[in-house]
């Protein structure tokens, strides 16, 4: 054995997200567009993004991770996610950090928002605090892996993001592509899950060795 090669070789997961079948339309923001402050950032009004879809059904904002792999988090190492707020809304609404992980929420608005963060799991602490204009950014982290939880704003009903926490580094979020990458996944078998906030949950067992590793998902509109 060479002086300094390992015995075994970390591999990524990659893979594509489609969607199958036509998703329902997404809605205006109306009543953004109906606040004096908020509305007069847009000629027309945004619309809601549940479903992120491609041209050729690529389905963006998936959670995809590695089931049942918990407590080895490197979140604490990590540099911060930033979650803004901007043209009131939360940009981006799907993203994902690790336990122990700092999330860094923003105001680049010109207004004043109140960010309220609403867990379920126990021992992710419910917070609701006030950040003005140019304020100063508000720091987060949380203890226990949960998937969806809810961000809002009090003050702009229609504002929310919803933010994963995983207890490990493996997992990836989808990109406008379709695609994903969990890096640097120890050789062994794995279920790799993927989670959409509207289409649920699918799973796929996998062995990773010392190669990359393919596996797709594909969703059904239900």
């Amino acid at each position: 054995m060479l002086a300094g090669v390992p015995v075994t070789q970390a591999a990524d997961i990659i893979g594509t997200i489609t969607l199958n079948g036509t998703p329902p339309p997404e809605v205006p923001y109306t009543p953004l567009m109906n606040d004096p402050t908020c509305g007069a950032m847009y000629k027309t009004a945004p619309t809601t993004h549940f479903y992120a879809v491609g041209p050729n059904r690529e389905l963006a904002d998936v959670i995809v991770s590695l089931k049942d792999v918990t407590g080895k988090s490197t979140g604490a190492n990590q540099p911060p996610v930033t979650l803004d707020q901007k043209g009131c809304l939360y940009v981006p609404q799907i993203l994902a950090i690790q336990t122990g992980q700092k999330l860094v929420v923003k105001n680049s608005d010109s207004c004043i928002h109140n960010v309220h963060c609403v867990p379920a799991v126990s021992g992710n602490p419910e917070s609701n605090q006030v950040q003005m204009p140019g304020g100063a950014d508000l720091t987060y982290t949380f203890s226990k892996p949960e998937m969806f939880m809810k961000f809002k704003c009090d003050v702009h009903p229609w504002m929310f993001a919803w933010v994963s926490v995983i207890d490990s580094p493996y997992y990836g979020i989808s990109d406008q592509a379709g695609k994903f990458v969990i890096k640097n996944v120890p050789p062994g078998k794995y279920t790799v899950q993927a989670d959409h906030r509207k289409l649920g949950t699918l799973t796929k067992e996998v062995e990773v060795k010392d190669t990359d590793v393919t596996v797709n998902f594909a969703f059904d509109v239900k």
